[in-house]
């Protein structure tokens, strides 16, 4: 493969001869060999969003040629549609700042731009103007955040709580019996468990609505440490106009652009509020395997859509794979936040030197929960009720004797709770032997549907 010779302020540098990048992008490329994971696709456009805003905000605000400006504008523009993928080989684990991240970004672009500028343009002069890495990757890192849950999460949250709700409205007559400590409780309905999940899903979306105006407000304008360097009058404003125009989503500055830039504490918080949602998957996930049991020494109360063969050696048998797939996904989510808190306390004065492994972990816990809300819809989606068996399981619960403690008292339901499991029979039966309360009323007491009526019925 031929090279073309690049240069930047330290020298000259061997470039192949038909990459898109200049010579900080390969200085980047030779000195990051620690592992070849590049930077997220997600992080890459809003990179390329930024800049064009900012081209579009330079020319608006006299700081930048018309026509350099349109023409980095229009390749920014490319980029951010997907163009170009291949030309930013920068590694996650480059310097904390993201400085050759965002080199690599002003070097592609002012190689596009070239093109169609009538005059030369600068990665550094014209593609970086009024701009430092340190306020840019920052930003970029919140815009990715940002269009990341506004596309495919929140949705994808939607939609599993609307497989929820109706699936829930479907099985709210299946009555089985409740656990507490594993260990059988009072009866629910399988409607009443997916609306908790439901509910718990509610309480993450609101979390992550209440986060949403601290993630918009970014740092751009911060320039080198938060003062505003060479960052001219009205560019701020303007760039933030067009970057909301062109993601269709309100971005503001942060009043502290230094508080973006020094720390990492909105990435922390956008961090905790995912790994809220990984728990609730991983409690879901682990409820329809115990639910799902069996088919013969299990809970057996439902029965989870046969995917695949579940074993190598074992004919006929079947594994709740979706919910294992989820399970693993999360726990990664789990991991990705340890990552992201540990890194956000990298915070040294003006600059938090973890950039890169927070874009990178945090958008990827982004994706692993997409799918995971997507795996278990389907999941919720195709399972069957075993409502025979779980009617069998409730009628032989002594726990059901706990509707009587108000008429009997707690011990002498204890008794017959006691009796009724070591002998083997229905609570019912013991119940109409070792008292007076006739055998009907009896029925209605115990009747699992009331029981499950009450306030959070």
């Amino acid at each position: 493969m031929t090279d073309r010779i690049e240069h930047d302020s330290m020298g000259e540098v061997a470039v192949p001869a038909q990459a898109l990048y200049g010579a900080q992008t390969q200085r980047a490329v030779d000195n990051f060999q620690i592992a070849p994971r590049a930077m997220p696709e997600r992080f890459i456009r809003a990179l390329a969003l930024l800049k064009g805003a900012a081209a579009r905000a330079n020319s608006e605000v006299g700081a930048l040629d018309a026509g350099i400006a349109r023409a980095v504008a229009e390749a920014a523009d490319a980029v951010a549609e997907g163009a170009h993928a291949d030309a930013f080989p920068v590694s996650v684990f480059q310097t904390g700042s993201g400085t050759s991240s965002n080199m690599n970004m002003n070097e592609v672009l002012a190689q596009l731009a070239g093109g169609n500028s009538p005059l030369p343009v600068h990665p550094n002069d014209h593609v970086n103007c009024s701009q430092s890495s340190n306020d840019v990757i920052p930003s970029a890192i919140a815009v990715a955040a940002v269009l990341a849950l506004r596309d495919t999460l929140q949705p994808a949250v939607a939609d599993l709580r609307s497989v929820l709700q109706q699936r829930a409205m479907e099985l709210e007559d299946v009555v089985k019996t409740g656990r507490t400590h594993l260990m059988d409780a009072m009866p629910v309905t399988l409607g009443f468990e997916l609306r908790t999940w439901d509910a718990q899903l509610l309480d993450c979306e609101q979390r992550l609505a209440e986060l949403q105006p601290r993630l918009r407000a970014l740092a751009i304008g911060g320039s080198a440490v938060g003062t505003g360097i060479n960052v001219p009058t009205g560019y701020v404003a303007a760039l933030l106009e067009a970057l909301s125009a062109s993601t269709r989503c309100l971005f503001t500055g942060a009043a502290m652009p230094s508080t973006r830039m020094a720390s990492q504490d909105v990435s922390v918080e956008c961090s905790s509020v995912l790994r809220g949602l990984a728990l609730v998957l991983i409690k879901m996930s682990n409820d329809l395997r115990w639910m799902g049991s069996g088919p013969l020494a299990g809970l057996g109360e439902i029965q989870l859509q046969a995917l695949q063969p579940g074993s190598s050696i074992m004919p006929g048998k079947v594994n709740p794979v979706l919910p294992e797939a989820v399970l693993m996904a999360a726990t990664e989510v789990l991991g990705n936040d340890a990552t992201i808190a540990l890194a956000g306390q990298s915070g040294n004065f003006q600059l938090n030197v973890m950039l890169p492994l927070i874009a990178d972990k945090l958008l990827a816990s982004i994706e692993l929960l997409d799918g995971g809300c997507a795996a278990l819809a389907n999941c919720v989606a195709g399972l069957a009720p075993c409502r025979e068996h779980a009617a069998a399981t409730l009628a032989r619960n002594p726990v059901l004797v706990t509707a009587l403690n108000p008429v009997i008292g707690y011990e002498a339901a204890a008794a017959i709770a006691k009796r009724a499991l070591h002998e083997g029979r229905a609570v019912l039966d013991v119940a109409a032997e070792d008292t007076d309360i006739p055998r009907a009323e009896l029925q209605s007491l115990l009747d699992p549907l009331r029981l499950v009526t009450g306030p959070g019925g």
